[in-house]
């Protein structure tokens, strides 16, 4: 390099194409060296190298104007392009790198060719000459003022690290054992399909869900290992691709078919038509995994229970539609398996009832929210009151007043059956014993009191009506404990002992619901016993259908026979769901001892049976409104 510089070189003039001049030493365009600055002798000379390090760089670069037009490149965006750095000159930059598919990087490279923005940076898919695709990242920055503006422009082929992107995230969205979308991919399509986007442009504007898991599949695992059930995941996975693609035939979309985990899977369809389609996929997918599988040699068969829901897509949010999805899974395999369900908005919002029964259960009886109501027992011969059955109602705050079918059974299964049932036992102890005092000049009513099973095993029941006779000075005689005949016959150990114990204090037992469970009167015998009551449904069997028309003969000898036998045992017997006086009259002609039911009173609150106490015999339908 020769002579000296007062400033530093022209960038634009150091890495700019070779320029040709004519004899006099000018270029082909006077004064300009096509990358936008003037080329004089000094630059002329000290060009070169600088031009040959921007012909040998790896990096695809070009010089643009003010105008976007290419007045220089280097060889490696020649080759990146598929085309000569000589041929890129006087090109438009926007096209060679596709700044002009998208609004807002059109503009903001508009913006910095006009210097009012420092730098663009973007990604851009292009089309090489011999037809394969590539995948750059552009980078676009001013040059120095003094370089009569204009731009540099970079391009880096990124296509490996987006393959390699690629891969990692279908390796990441994707089952390793069955291929199929994984969880993650499933969320993200389905949070997609809900979008208010995906619905507003057209189609049904529904969306529809079988999830599924396959009945009896861990005994595969636990019996022949996990290798057989990974092959058998596989072989299930298939055959739900192919329900899918046939589904999908002649229609936009087909279902995508996803594996959430373990033996569950998902067809989600998007678009869908009504639940008839819907019912026709799950149908199909049990057809073909009704025919065994041949896996490792072995022939396997398997079943799926399959929950369907197909709704709306506006106002459904991924989470509600998976519980939907699970709940009404959990319903298919509550009505027997290899079956499909469709959700139903009734049972669901009752199943929601009890969940919201079941946590506020506990609080409940801290609160006091329970009150007793009481049904007569009526003796069958002489139709005197002789005592009531004590049965809870819960006076919910916002489901109002609950019979105990509604929270019995889930008092059973947390256990708070047994402060329920102590407060029961209390309740009913102390109001006995009132209308003992309040009517000294009447024989005194039993009351009988309902107990659980659990009552039993998980409390010291002896010791609590013990202390509940003490504290409210009931007499033993006069408090009558059910049990259920399920819960008492067969039951041995604690059980049979506590009964025992309660007996030899003076406690009555009987046995509720007699004739539906066992029935096993050899048994019988040999428990403290001292009731029978039979089942409500023995009765119904005495309905007469008209006036003159003769009741079935077999339900009065059945009755008759468990009658005589349980006076035989030194039993006796009360008949439950008595309706009517016909129904009365024929089980006082076959001895039944006392009644109970709507005939003499509904369970009414405790001020109507002190009435009842002041006329002592009570007559038809005294209880009902």
């Amino acid at each position: 390099m020769s002579g000296t510089s007062e400033g530093p070189v022209p960038a634009a003039d150091l890495i700019g194409p070779a320029v040709t001049e004519s004899s006099e030493g000018s270029s082909s365009r006077p004064g300009h060296t096509g990358l936008g600055g003037h080329t004089g002798p000094h630059d002329r000379a000290s060009a070169t190298p600088f031009r040959s390090a921007f012909d040998a760089a790896p990096l695809a670069m070009a010089v643009v104007d003010r105008e976007g037009l290419v007045t220089g490149a280097n060889p490696a965006l020649g080759e990146l392009l598929g085309s000569s750095a000589e041929a890129l000159a006087g090109a438009v930059a926007a096209d060679l790198v596709d700044l002009t598919s998208d609004a807002r990087t059109w503009h903001a490279y508009r913006e910095v060719l006009r210097g009012r923005q420092a730098r663009l940076r973007c990604t851009r898919r292009l089309k090489h000459h011999d037809g394969h695709c590539l995948w750059v990242q552009i980078a676009i920055a001013p040059l120095p003022a003094e370089e009569r503006g204009g731009v540099l422009l970079s391009v880096t082929d990124i296509s490996a690290r987006r393959e390699l992107q690629a891969r990692l995230r279908h390796l990441q969205n994707h089952d390793p054992v069955t291929r199929l979308p994984n969880r993650t991919l499933f969320f993200e399509r389905l949070s997609a399909a809900l979008e208010a986007e995906a619905y507003d442009e057209g189609g049904t504007g529904r969306v529809g869900l079988c999830y599924l898991d396959l009945d009896g599949f861990k005994a595969v695992n636990d019996t022949l290992g996990h290798r057989v059930g990974d092959r058998l995941l596989a072989a299930v996975a298939e055959r739900l691709g192919r329900c899918a693609d046939e589904a999908g035939y002649a229609r936009a979309a087909t279902p995508l078919v996803a594996r959430l985990g373990g033996d569950e899977f998902a067809l989600l369809v998007e678009d869908s038509t009504g639940t008839e389609q819907l019912a026709d996929l799950a149908g199909s997918v049990l057809d073909a995994l009704r025919a065994p599988f041949d896996i490792s040699g072995r022939r396997l068969s398997v079943s799926a229970s399959i929950g369907v829901v197909e709704r709306h897509a506006a106002g459904t949010s991924p989470t509600a539609l998976m519980q939907a999805a699970d709940t009404t899974l959990y319903w298919a395999k509550a009505d027997g398996k290899n079956r499909w369900t469709l959700f139903d908005p009734e049972r669901n919002a009752h199943r929601m009832t009890r969940q919201a029964l079941a946590s506020t259960l506990r609080p409940a009886i801290e609160r006091g929210e329970f009150v007793l109501e009481y049904q007569p027992l009526v003796c069958m011969e002489d139709g005197r009151l002789r005592g009531v059955e004590a049965l809870v109602r819960w006076d919910h705050p916002q489901f109002g007043l609950l019979t105990p079918n509604r929270f019995i059974g889930l008092a059973e299964e947390d256990g708070s059956i047994v402060p329920l049932g102590r407060w029961v036992l209390a309740t009913a102890c102390r109001q006995a014993r009132g209308w003992q005092l309040a009517h000294p000049d009447e024989p005194p009513i039993f009351v009988s009191v309902n107990v659980a099973v659990r009552q039993v095993w998980d409390s010291d029941l002896v010791a609590d009506v013990a202390r509940t006779l003490a504290e409210t000075g009931l007499a033993p005689h006069l408090l009558q404990l059910e049990l259920t005949e399920s819960a008492v016959m067969g039951s041995g150990g604690r059980p049979q002992q506590a009964l025992q114990a309660l007996s030899d204090m003076g406690v009555r037992i009987a046995i509720d619901d007699f004739g539906t469970g066992y029935s096993n009167l050899a048994y019988l015998s040999r428990l403290p016993v001292s009731v029978l009551k039979l089942d409500g449904s023995f009765v119904k069997g005495f309905q007469y259908d008209g006036e003159g028309i003769a009741p079935n003969p077999a339900d009065e000898v059945v009755v008759e026979a468990m009658i005589q036998l349980a006076h035989r045992l030194g039993l006796t017997v009360t008949a439950e769901c008595v309706e009517t006086s016909a129904q009365a009259s024929r089980l006082r002609r076959i001895g039944c001892d006392t009644g109970q039911g709507w005939l003499y009173s509904r369970p009414v609150a405790p001020d109507r049976i002190s009435e009842l106490l002041r006329s002592p015999e009570v007559q038809a339908a005294v209880g009902n409104p």
